[in-house]
């Protein structure tokens, strides 16, 4: 399915989400791990703006996702939250993420899935497990997916998986690539499917 992409707005806090009742799909991860790249690579468009430093995203950015024949009318809003496991961002400005994405993760109804990103070129990070035990405690639905598998051959691939869903504690990992297109289909359907919006 296409859908018409458009920038809703940035949030700080819960006051400011949007008042959409469409299903909420979140994308995750470290912050050089190419969430707004992937973003992008899905909606088919520059919606999300790829930094060359990692650590930029602030806010909460929402997208509204809907049927170009119904203009107004949200099939999907995807939320894209401020990577985390950067060194170089203040620890003032860091301390505030958990008073507006905590909330927003645990408590946010429209919420249907969480896409977890982890660069699949290196070891699992302890910041991605604590990530994934967190939603599991919370109860929230969630994909783990690995980026950056273009610069892979197809054994380093089976390798790799192998070696993330070890040291993640999880079964299931999708790989894919931005820029190829590789996976991203598989992700469409997981999205769709927790958005209820498989045909």
């Amino acid at each position: 399915m296409r859908y018409q992409t458009q920038f809703l707005l940035s949030a700080m806090d819960a006051v400011h989400f949007p008042a959409s009742n469409a299903p909420e799909i979140a994308f995750l991860g470290r912050s050089n791990v190419g969430k707004s790249s992937l973003l992008n690579a899905l909606v088919g468009e520059k919606a999300a703006k790829v930094s060359s430093t990692p650590g930029r995203t602030r806010a909460i950015n929402f997208f509204a996702l809907g049927n170009p024949d119904q203009p107004g009318r949200h099939k999907l809003v995807f939320a894209d939250l401020p990577g985390y496991g950067y060194a170089k961002i203040s620890k003032s400005i860091s301390s505030e993420w958990p008073k507006f994405i905590d909330p927003y993760l645990a408590e946010r109804e429209q919420l249907k899935l969480c896409v977890c990103l982890v660069d699949s070129n290196i070891p699992a990070q302890e910041s991605d497990l604590q990530l994934i035990q967190w939603l599991r405690h919370v109860g929230r639905d969630f994909a783990v997916v690995g980026t950056k598998v273009d610069k892979q051959s197809g054994n380093e691939r089976t390798t790799k998986l192998a070696a993330l869903k070890r040291g993640l504690g999880i079964d299931d990992l999708l790989f894919l690539s931005s820029k190829t297109g590789y996976g991203l289909k598989e992700l469409w359907k997981r999205v769709e499917d927790a958005a209820g919006l498989s045909e």
